[in-house]
């Protein structure tokens, strides 16, 4: 009997991870769930083990590496939806340490305990040569994670994400009311960057894990929706 599929999930308590934690929970076949948190997750299930640990701290790395090895021999797959933003996190270093030094910690871990198949929630124009920081941090993030090693790395950048989140965001807010006249407006390769909702983007990264095609696969919002509804 093929036992479970073994997932890293970070980010597992956001607008994205939070949905995408939910679906493989409720999935024919559940895989077990490992996912590091800051803080306690208000979801239980036998197929879910929650490590809480100070993830902003690097030297606690190792422990949670030891912890991660002892419970699995290995794992399949790394999913990441780990992101903040910079007036949130209260400077551009700050930022940093989640967007690019966390993403990619957790991913070097994954990779390290057997994980062949990566993939992470980025952002619309996420590029290493942008002159915007915010997308120029999501581009380096990707290029970095890329070279880990991964068989298969999967990027997902979707536009404006819909979606409530635990925190407020004003300016998201205001975009996101704004949507509904501002969708139609975007055609073309503009598309891209209409507004998504995060059940779509949590159900194409779900959908992607059966993918095995090895290489680097980019999906933006037209690729999300198709992944999400098949």
């Amino acid at each position: 009997m093929t036992s479970p599929p073994r997932i890293l999930l970070a980010g597992a308590s956001g607008l994205v991870g939070a949905r995408i934690l939910r679906r493989l929970l409720d999935a024919p076949g559940a895989p077990w769930v490992l996912a590091p948190v800051r803080r306690p997750l208000d979801v239980s299930s036998r197929r879910l083990t929650v490590l809480q640990a100070d993830l902003a701290d690097a030297g606690q790395d190792g422990l949670l590496a030891a912890r991660l090895r002892e419970l699995t021999p290995k794992l399949d797959a790394y999913v990441c939806a780990l992101g903040t933003t910079i007036k949130r996190a209260g400077s551009r270093e700050a930022f940093l340490a989640v967007d690019r030094d966390l993403v990619l910690r957790l991913a070097t871990l994954a990779h390290d305990l057997g994980a062949r198949h990566a993939i992470l929630v980025s952002s619309v124009g996420a590029s290493a040569q942008s002159g915007n920081f915010y997308l120029r941090v999501k581009g380096e993030t990707e290029r970095t994670l890329a070279d880990l090693g991964f068989e298969r790395v999967d990027f997902l950048r979707p536009g404006l994400l819909l979606g409530d989140r635990a925190e407020s965001r004003t300016g998201e807010a205001i975009a996101k009311a704004l949507t509904p006249l501002t969708n139609p407006l975007l055609r073309g390769p503009l598309q891209r960057y209409r507004g998504i909702a995060a059940d779509d983007v949590a159900a194409a990264a779900v959908a992607l894990l059966d993918q095995h095609a090895p290489g680097r696969h980019v999906h933006e919002n037209a690729g999300l929706v198709a992944l999400a509804r098949p």
